[in-house]
């Protein structure tokens, strides 16, 4: 008889320059936001991705949870995000095997997919539930992250008097936010447009299929507009937030070559995708990717949505990250206000996982 609850958990997503909290709890059938917060790291505690001061991240933390909004955070079970570009994620394609045979079959082949040695990184597996006809294989989704990379989270989180569940990278947990529970889907790409980079997501049928992560991001628009007007950096981020897109030419100007290396970036991963998915026979249905989906901090820049739709000649549209959290029929905005929710999707997602593991 083990229908003990886990231990309630809450989501802690840590990025180089910023971390965000979201704790979330079942109101009768429903999930609600309990608890949020969100705390700046200054440059040369996490550099690219690497924690590189664990007692200044542990003490960040210490006083984020205090100064949470919402109900006090009692618990001291997380489930935090791992860095997307330290981590490796591919899909594996195995024939059918059992259960226990799956893991063997992996350690065989997971050195062909990553630049290390096993005994080198944490890794972890799920089955991806085929679509439609039975295949002649089984498909493995794959994740790794360096080991010295995750115990540096490890210890940071340990100082702050935390226990984590689980370690995610940060993908696995838009996704779960982001892609209804159940469903299958359409290809699509996802765009993560973060502070100090923006990572693409590709999702097809019942899983994520393929990941990236390049260094164009919010901060380098505003460094753009620093340079090209000569003005501090404060201030460059006031008007790039006023502005965006559409307002004074002189700041959209400054923004130009950005984002159109930016629509390059993403027209070349739409090439490498579609070229591979044809070999692989991962396109659901044999359709083509038609939909982009907009999360992260930076996807709130004003004009954004219709320079992406215009240059790329693809339908894009701001993703809902509480797609999996709030029932459609509910009208009024969440504690959280939408807008300001987009940078909250890595955290929804590992709360998510936290609130669903307790149920």
């Amino acid at each position: 008889m083990s229908n003990f609850l886990k231990p309630e958990a809450f989501g802690l997503d840590i990025s180089d320059r910023s971390l965000r909290i979201a704790k979330l709890e079942k109101k009768k059938e429903d999930l609600r936001l309990a608890s949020f917060g969100e705390a700046k790291i200054p440059p040369g505690i996490i550099e690219e991705g690497k924690v590189e001061k664990i007692e200044n991240l542990a003490e960040i933390i210490k006083k984020s949870l205090k100064e949470v909004k919402g109900k006090r955070i009692k618990t001291k079970y997380v489930i935090s995000s791992l860095p997307e570009e330290k981590s490796f994620l591919d899909v594996l394609q195995l024939p059918v095997l059992k259960e226990e045979e799956i893991e063997k079959a992996i350690r065989f082949q997971i050195e062909n997919y990553i630049p290390l040695n096993l005994e080198e990184v944490y890794f972890d597996f799920e089955k991806i539930h085929s679509v439609g006809r039975q295949k002649k294989y089984q498909e493995v989704l794959i994740a790794a992250t360096p080991k010295k990379i995750v115990d540096s989270y490890l210890e940071s989180l340990k100082q702050a008097d935390l226990r984590p569940l689980a370690l995610e990278v940060e993908c696995l947990a838009i996704v779960r936010a982001l892609i209804k529970k159940n469903s299958v889907t359409g290809p699509l790409l996802i765009i993560d447009f973060g502070e100090t980079r923006t990572t693409f997501i590709i999702f097809s049928g019942t899983s994520l299929r393929f990941t990236s992560t390049i260094p164009i991001s919010s901060q380098i628009l505003t460094k753009s507009i620093s340079k090209s007007l000569k003005i501090n950096l404060r201030k460059a981020e006031e008007l790039k937030i006023k502005e965006g897109l559409l307002g004074k030419k002189e700041i959209f100007e400054a923004m130009v070559p950005s984002l159109t290396d930016l629509v390059e970036q993403i027209r070349t991963h739409l090439k490498y995708y579609h070229s591979h998915a044809s070999k692989s026979q991962i396109l659901h249905d044999g359709k083509r990717l038609e939909k982009i989906l907009l999360c992260g901090g930076g996807a709130n820049l004003k004009g954004l949505i219709n320079f992406l739709s215009s240059s790329l000649k693809i339908k894009v549209e701001l993703a809902n990250p509480w797609a999996n959290i709030l029932k459609e029929k509910v009208k009024e905005l969440p504690e959280l206000p939408f807008e300001k929710s987009l940078g909250y999707t890595t955290a929804l997602g590992l709360a998510l996982r936290g609130a669903r593991e307790n149920s």
